[in-house]
């Protein structure tokens, strides 16, 4: 039995400081002044503050067949310097895309050789492959992804009304949340066909919060007719939740996601920043910015992602705008985000990593409690960081938060027990395992 001991760290919700005692990869107990098993390695932990490891719900990796945008290999290297020790791929932008059991063997096959971190895998809902849900299912999959806009992406299509309602009505056979990109398709596609210009502003103005508010209305309506989980991606306005919310209150199973880019940037940054800083919904004004931050206090907002979208150089360089890739790549500043925004340590655990591990059924992950598995970050408060080029892991150095200081700075990310990243470092070759999940009732987030 291997054993090792945390000792003196704080926890978010203890007065005073705990040690963590972890033996094949699991947390076997946590209490003032352990007594130690004999050979276990101690590691001064006093001044850390302890937090589960974040669980990114909400990545494209792209393994296999875009690995050139963002693999396996960088991007959970990345979400492991960032604190994170588990993320759910989406079903795009690999190809090909999660939409079939043979597809996610593949996907399977592919992560298993290349992520540092654990790993769990969305499927796809798009036109025709409403039948392969059971054999997802099956497979192992959290969830289901649909996008009710154009996904970017000719072999992942938008999944129109009905096809978008049936595939709600398979996956509550079988127990699984869908989650939706909500962006009224109608809306955003005709704005873009009107723009005589094909710059920041005119793409900005192609995606208006009205397109979003109405997205989830409908999604919200038909998943409670098809009795479906409903997750909402990317909520990127203060309307939007208070849309998630009033289809919660009218009996919708719904999770509220945001990303950190929307907690942290402004369309302001869209036009300074440039292509590094698109993203669909687009960055929005300040005021909703700081009503999602209030939200987040509030406790209304369950999980918090990256959305973590990259792509090559040449994708980003286009003088049009509207044709330049869009996605944030930011899977290494999430936790950096929050804890620099002042959000509460309790808070900031519930939504990186209890709530999606939760929700999505993740199991034995994400509180720090006996028998759960010893994902762990440990954080210096005291200190602060600024996200330098030379301190990316990703693939491509484009990312909105390159040059951004952070309050904290994370000295050590354990994945199983196993220290998987030190003061930025990589430092572990093992790969991760694929993490399926357990039956979950049908309860809100």
């Amino acid at each position: 039995m291997t054993a090792t001991i945390l000792r003196g760290v704080q926890l978010p919700e203890a007065a005073a400081p705990h040690d963590v005692l972890i033996e094949d990869g699991t947390i076997a107990a946590i209490a003032p002044e352990l007594t130690a098993p004999a050979n276990t390695l101690e590691l001064d932990c006093r001044g850390l503050t302890a937090l589960p490891a974040t669980i990114d719900a909400h990545v494209h990796f792209n393994d296999p067949g875009r690995a050139d945008w963002e693999g396996g290999a960088t991007g959970s290297r990345a979400l492991a310097a960032g604190g994170g020790a588990l993320f759910v791929d989406m079903p795009l932008n690999s190809s090909p895309c999660t939409t079939t059991a043979e597809n996610f063997d593949a996907k399977v096959a592919a992560l298993s050789q290349s992520a540092l971190t654990d790993f769990a895998l969305w499927g796809g809902i798009v036109p025709g492959n409403v039948g392969a849900i059971g054999e997802l299912a099956a497979r192992g999959v959290t969830g289901f992804k649909a996008f009710m806009a154009e996904s970017g992406l000719a072999e992942f299509p938008r999944a129109d009304d009905l096809t978008l309602f049936e595939g709600m009505k398979a996956a509550a056979g079988v127990n699984l949340p869908v989650a939706v990109h909500a962006e009224s398709h109608e809306i955003t596609s005709g704005l873009t066909a009107r723009a005589k210009a094909r710059d920041i502003a005119p793409y900005l103005a192609s995606r208006p919060v009205v397109a979003e508010v109405e997205a989830i209305h409908r999604a919200g309506l038909l998943a409670r007719e098809a009795g479906c989980k409903l997750h909402i991606v990317h909520i990127s306005s203060g309307a939007g939740i208070a849309a998630a919310l009033e289809a919660r209150a009218r009996g919708t199973d719904i999770s509220i996601e945001t990303c950190a880019h929307y907690l942290y940037f402004t369309e302001e940054d869209v036009h300074r920043i440039g292509a590094a800083a698109k993203c669909a919904p687009p960055l929005r004004p300040a005021a909703d910015r700081d009503a999602l931050h209030s939200a987040l206090l509030r406790g209304e907002i369950d999980i918090v992602t990256s959305d973590h979208s990259p792509a090559p150089q040449h994708m980003k360089d286009s003088p049009d705008f509207f044709a330049v890739w869009g996605g944030i790549a930011g899977v290494q500043s999430t936790l950096a985000v929050l804890l620099d925004r002042g959000v509460p340590l309790p808070l900031i655990a519930r939504v990186l990593a209890e709530a999606p591990a939760a929700r999505f059924g993740l199991p034995r992950r994400g509180r720090l409690t006996a028998g759960n598995y010893a994902d762990i970050v440990l954080v210096d408060l005291a200190a602060a960081h600024t996200l330098r080029r030379e301190d990316l892991h990703q693939r491509h150095a484009i990312t909105p938060y390159l040059g951004r200081t952070f309050r904290g700075r994370i000295v050590r990310t354990l994945r199983r027990g196993q220290t998987i990243c030190e003061n930025g470092k990589i430092v572990a070759a093992s790969c991760g395992i694929l993490v399926t999940p357990h039956a979950q009732p049908r309860t809100n987030a």
